[in-house]
Order: structure tokens, then C-alpha cells, then sequence
């Protein structure tokens, strides 16, 4: 199968229809001509997994929690849904939770280096006792917070009536004058009057404490530092609730989310001379269902999957997948572009999703000959690979996600635009959408095609005057390579996006 860019598929016959993307929220829209502050810009992205909470973390080292409102609104209506066997079509709507700050600037005096605050990866681990437990990455430490509601109190009534106490003079002792008491050498009292006060006793009260406001609070519960000699990509929760792994560009351990000073090395890439390094790792993710399996993939485009059930250390893999180049086809820019910047399962375990520079390829983790699906995500480009080259952009390490039914894949491109794919048997969706308002004004701009995607752009790209960054193609259309969507995370069970465009957060759903 050929079609929008793909090349095979996975899923039952018979696709599912295109869906259509509707804007639903923004957070944090910029004005026109605002400039964008360096600390705001969106770094991270991911959904809980009950998709109910979102988290965010940015350049700035902060991280914002926006939870899920739309859901209380159609507890009672569920079952009465369930019964007519009608879908439930909802409006999903999130609201500003909290915020805190995760981490801060500093240097590392041994190696001379500083260490910015900017947040690489966020992952939920499971919540407890109605707290969110959440991690947090920037280049070197890692860090578990603890979000909870915490109720202010305050202490209401006071021990004494003041108005019975006025009304019978002083207190218990007042009524007994020290001059009626006769006093012994050795401290006793001859008079043993244990009279009650005329005016009776005042009225006591025990305090009445009261809860006055509900906060949230964001608590740091273990540090985890000092384990990498590289920036850390990748930190990935395990299924057992127990452990997670990170990753740096040589090596991946494997964390105890109790302990924190103490990690195992699991799989180790650097060899015994520098000189003769050729790929470094790239992302690592947990396998979602089986808790001795995980995956990591390289700079050369290769995927490894381990069993940590083999070896303590995990040198060797279980399988290796591979894309082999069709004969004469390299260049100078094969292997840069080859370099995997994510991978992410499948909710099932049985596929994996990855993103290379121009390419998302979908690989069955039982048929390690090739992948079952390629995905062009923006072959326009292949002509300016050297310009490129020239301005990083090429470098560029784009976030790619799959839906919770495992029917579709999306990553992001340039000028905020991001893709979606239908990975089905049958299915030729190919959808363009723009982090706007309007996320499917691009779809209109041709009359002759309905659905325009950039797998159906041309491949003629010509220089525009006076912009390096930008390049246009056939029908008309500028791409800026400034204003890239890198990050971006599907709903676990619904067909709702959420994805970052600069300091901006957009949601959308279909």
C-alpha cells in the first residue's frame, strides 16, 4: 500500500474514516508581534494515564498541571449512555491546576559547565492515596514530586468565654486571698479552703480547629543526581510502579523510585576508546505491559529491544530492528537524517512508533525484517537538507505519540504544523493541521483536493528572497523552519491532541 506516504499497515481491513480535528483550548496565546520570552518556551508534554491530568515543563525549569473538568459533568449521564449504546461525544476541557518549579540553573565546578533548568521529559508514575506523582528531567538531575490538596486550618474558638469570664472577675485563684492562707516552713499550706467562687466557674471551651481552604502543594520527594556524565534524553515509569529507567547519550539505568542514591546500570554503549564511537543512544521507553522488557533506539536509526530477565547488564539485545537503505541512495545527510529522536509503544506492547528526521516508521515487535509502516512526514524538505545543515535545524528532535486504539500516529514539522496518520489496513489518512485556532485551515487552501496533505506537496522547493529559513513550494505555500512543533502527546483514550507551539499550548480533539 502507497498512499499520503505510507507505505504498509497493521490494523484490521477496512479503515476508519479521516477524523476531523476541531480546536478545543489554548494556553498561554501569544498577541500578535509579542515577543516570546526564552524561559516560556514549551519543552515537555504528557498526558497521565487516565488522561485526566496534562503536564507541561518548560525552558524556565517550571512545570504547569492542568487537570480535566469536562468529566464531572457527565458522571450521571454515563450509564444512561452506556445503556442506549450511544457514544458519548464530549467536549474536552482543561483548566490550570498548578504550578511549581522543578528545577533551577547551576554549574558543575568539576567540568566547568553549566547546567540549564530546562525540563527534557515528564512521566506520571502511579498516583496514591489522591496524589499525583510525577518526574522530571532537565540535562543532568532528576527529580519525583508529590502534588496533593492540602487543607489550611485554623484554630476557631478560643479556650475561655471572655464575656462569662469578665462577668465573674478573675479566674479560680482570685477568689482565695493570699493573705487567709497560713504557710508552714516547709512550703504547706495550714489552710486547706477549697472553696468554689461565688460567681461560679467560667465556661471552657476545648478549640475547635477548622479548615478554612484546600491548596495544592507540590513537594520534591527524592532527588536522583550524579548518574549520568551525559545530558540525559530519556526517563521512561515501569509497569511494576516500582522502577524507571534514564537514558544519556552512552548509558541507561535503571532507578528505584524509593532510592535515590543507589542506580544499576543496565546498558552501557561507551567503549574503552572514544575514538571508536560511532552511534549514541537516543531514547529509551519502558515496554507498557511486561516490566523486563524495554526499548532504546540510536543515532544510526537502529531500535533495540532487551529483557533484563537475560543479564544484568543488558549489552546484548533480544532483537534489533532495522530500516535497510535501497542500494545507492546514500549521501552525506543518510546518516544524520537516519538518527532516531523518539520512540514511544503502542498501548499494547505490540508495536513501536519512531521519528527520524524525515520519516515516522511503525515497527512489530515480532518481525524485526524491516518496518511495517513508513510514514513521510515532510519529503518536501529532501532537497534542502543542506540548508538544513547549515542553520541545525537539521538536528532537530522531533516527538512523535500513537493513539490509544493503536489506528493512528502524529508527530509535528515546521511552521507549527504536525501530522496525522491512519495506520489501519485500507486507511489513506494523511492530515495536515496547523497549532492555530483554525487547525484545519490548511486543508482549504487548494479546490481541487479536498484534504491537501504534505505528502501530496511537490517536491520542488525554491529559496525565498531574503529568508534563510523559509522555503516555499510549488502551490505557494511558505515554510518557516523557526517555528517548529516538537512536542506533542495523544489522549490515552480518546482522539484528543494536545501539543506545544513555542510558549503556546494547544488542544484539540475529533
Amino acid at each position: 500500500m502507497s498512499n499520503g506516504g505510507a507505505k504498509a499497515a497493521v490494523a484490521p481491513v477496512g479503515g476508519p474514516l479521516p477524523l476531523d480535528w476541531k480546536f478545543s483550548q489554548v494556553f498561554g496565546e501569544r498577541t500578535a508581534g509579542e515577543k516570546v520570552q526564552e524561559v516560556d518556551v514549551i519543552s515537555a508534554i504528557e498526558f497521565d494515564r487516565t488522561g485526566d491530568h496534562l503536564a507541561t515543563g518548560d525552558r524556565g525549569g517550571r512545570v504547569v498541571l492542568f487537570e480535566r473538568t469536562d468529566n464531572r459533568d457527565h458522571v450521571g449521564q454515563r450509564k444512561d449512555l452506556e445503556k442506549m449504546d450511544y457514544p458519548m461525544n464530549r467536549h474536552p476541557e482543561f483548566r490550570y491546576k498548578t504550578e511549581f518549579q522543578s528545577h533551577e540553573p547551576e554549574f558543575d565546578y568539576l567540568k566547568s559547565l553549566e547546567i540549564e533548568e530546562k525540563i527534557n521529559k515528564i512521566r506520571w508514575c502511579q498516583s496514591a492515596d489522591g496524589a499525583l506523582f510525577l518526574l522530571s528531567t532537565n540535562d543532568k538531575t532528576i527529580k519525583c514530586w508529590k502534588v496533593q490538596e492540602k487543607k489550611v486550618k485554623k484554630v476557631h474558638d478560643m479556650n475561655v468565654d471572655s464575656m462569662k469570664t469578665m462577668e465573674s472577675g478573675s479566674i479560680v485563684g482570685s477568689s482565695i486571698s493570699a493573705s487567709s492562707k497560713q504557710y508552714i516552713e516547709n512550703g504547706g499550706c495550714i489552710n486547706n479552703d477549697f472553696s468554689f467562687p461565688t460567681a461560679g466557674f467560667p465556661s471552657l471551651r476545648l478549640p475547635v480547629v477548622t479548615s478554612i481552604e484546600t491548596n495544592l502543594m507540590a513537594r520534591c520527594r527524592r532527588i536522583y543526581a550524579h548518574a549520568h556524565d551525559y545530558h540525559i534524553n530519556s526517563i521512561s515509569s515501569n509497569s511494576d510502579g516500582e522502577t524507571f529507567i534514564s537514558a544519556d547519550d552512552l548509558r541507561i539505568n535503571l532507578w528505584n523510585l524509593e532510592i535515590n542514591n543507589q542506580s544499576f546500570n543496565i546498558v552501557d554503549v561507551k567503549p574503552a576508546n572514544m575514538e571508536d564511537l560511532t552511534e549514541v543512544i537516543t531514547s529509551a521507553e519502558f515496554h507498557p505491559k511486561h516490566c523486563n522488557m524495554l526499548a532504546y533506539s540510536s543515532s544510526k536509526g537502529s531500535i533495540r529491544l532487551i529483557d533484563m530477565r537475560q543479564s544484568a547488564l543488558c549489552d546484548s539485545h533480544s532483537k534489533l530492528f532495522e530500516d535497510q537503505d535501497a542500494p545507492g541512495a546514500r549521501s552525506f545527510f543518510t546518516e544524520i537524517i537516519a538518527s532516531i529522536s523518539d520512540i514511544k509503544f503502542a498501548k499494547d506492547g505490540r508495536h513501536i512508533l519512531s521519528r527520524d528526521y524525515m520519516t515516522l516508521k511503525l515497527w512489530d515487535i515480532n518481525m524485526d525484517s524491516g518496518p511495517v509502516a513508513t510514514f513521510q512526514v515532510h519529503e518536501h524538505l529532501r532537497p534542502k537538507l543542506c540548508d538544513l545543515y547549515e542553520n541545525d535545524s537539521i538536528f532537530d528532535k522531533f516527538e512523535c505519540c500513537l493513539s490509544g486504539d493503536g489506528l493512528r500516529v502524529a508527530t509535528g514539522s515546521y511552521s507549527n504544523l504536525f501530522r496525522v496518520f491512519g495506520c489501519s489496513e485500507g486507511s489513506t489518512e494523511a492530515t495536515t493541521l496547523e497549532a492555530s485556532k483554525t487547525p484545519m485551515r490548511r486543508q482549504g487552501q487548494t479546490s481541487s483536493r479536498p484534504l491537501r496533505t504534505l505528502g501530496s506537496l511537490s517536491g520542488v522547493v525554491r529559496r525565498v528572497k531574503g529568508a534563510d529559513n523559509s522555503g516555499v513550494d510549488a502551490n505557494g505555500n511558505t515554510f518557516d523552519f523557526t517555528t517548529k512543533l516538537l512536542h506533542l502527546a495523544w489522549h490515552p483514550t480518546e482522539n484528543s491532541l494536545a501539543c506545544a507551539a513555542s510558549n503556546s499550548l494547544y488542544i484539540y480533539y475529533a
